[in-house]
């Protein structure tokens, strides 16, 4: 067993013996949303992006996946696996690896999900930042991560990645697999009005919204289209350091490892991190479980929570559901 799953059981053992023992705080909060922003297309922001066949730089791209182990009304204890995909120079090589912990939540569903989204940013800017520095990276290779560019605060990646990351001057983008809250000035999905608008192989729209630090909005908010091959389009953050440098040059490489059929126009390693994140192995998960259980036990509380347990999942066992790991969607809390 590794060192840092030991630590995550004995933080586990102490807020569930906490919350046996008092309860949790009963309450609501305000979940941070990012605001949403109406836009016409103007067609003057579109360029055209020359696609590109190899590229003589490296692309980093992590991910955080998350599968629940044990769950009730009131708690939650979840593994997270938090991987990386390195495709190297000219795309002859791919380096993949994984870190895998525990983590415990106490609170209802939402509030629940708010700290495994937490968690998540935590970790994917800790492997992100550990990464860069043992291989070096330089201003010839690429940071890819998955979400939106919000730096520092709750919800966010880590402002200390951000920086580590302008200091070596890294090509540091964040690439969402959707974004929701861009829309245009009729309230309707931004990234397909600009996508239809255009008959381009490969496109860029810039900017759809400029950084604005004192929204912890660290990039120029953009769409692109990166294979000629599919309509999915993305939204890409451009951190606000590389913007001098040229949006159209800066994002042709990305071309590159975009044209993978698995990843449908997305970089292919961003997919691969995605698909080396998720946990499949009914087994594995089936020891994390024990190993919660016998501390649990150990503790003298796992009868009362295995009894909130099958008092919340009785659904489950009506679709012949045994285990909370046994749903096929990561992100249920």
């Amino acid at each position: 067993m590794e060192k840092k799953i030991g630590k995550d059981l004995t933080e586990m053992t102490n807020k569930l013996s906490k919350y046996v023992n008092n309860g949790r705080a009963v309450g609501s909060y305000a979940v941070e949303k990012e605001p949403t922003i109406g836009i016409k297309p103007e067609m003057s922001r579109i360029k055209s992006i020359k696609p590109m066949t190899s590229y003589n730089g490296s692309f980093l791209a992590v991910d955080c996946s998350t599968k629940p182990l044990k769950r009730a009304n009131n708690w939650g204890i979840y593994l997270l696996r938090t991987a990386y995909a390195l495709v190297s120079p000219e795309g002859k090589k791919v380096l993949w690896d994984h870190k895998e912990r525990i983590s415990t939540a106490v609170g209802d569903a939402r509030s629940r999900g708010k700290q495994l989204e937490n968690m998540r940013f935590e970790y994917e800017s800790q492997l992100a930042l550990s990464l860069i520095e043992q291989i070096e990276f330089d201003e010839k290779d690429y940071l890819l991560l998955d979400g939106a560019s919000y730096f520092g605060r709750e919800r966010r990646f880590s402002l200390s990645l951000y920086e580590e990351s302008q200091k070596r001057n890294i090509r540091l983008l964040a690439i969402a697999k959707q974004s929701p809250s861009l829309l245009d000035e009729k309230g309707r999905d931004f990234m397909v009005a600009v996508e239809i608008s255009t008959a381009r192989p490969t496109w860029v729209y810039h900017p759809y919204k400029k950084a604005n630090f004192h929204e912890s909005l660290y990039g120029d908010i953009s769409v692109i289209k990166l294979s000629s091959s599919t309509s999915r389009v993305f939204r890409c953050d451009i951190m606000e350091y590389l913007t001098d440098r040229g949006v159209v040059e800066l994002l042709s490489p990305l071309t590159s490892v975009s044209e993978d059929p698995r990843s449908l126009g997305y970089p292919v390693c961003l997919f691969l991190a995605h698909d080396f994140s998720k946990v499949s192995s009914h087994s594995k998960l089936l020891q994390y479980l024990d190993l919660v259980e016998e501390a649990l036990a150990e503790k003298g509380i796992l009868d009362i929570l295995r009894r909130e347990e099958l008092s919340s999942n009785f659904r489950n066992e009506l679709y012949g559901i045994k285990h909370s790991f046994e749903w096929e969607m990561d992100w249920r809390v």
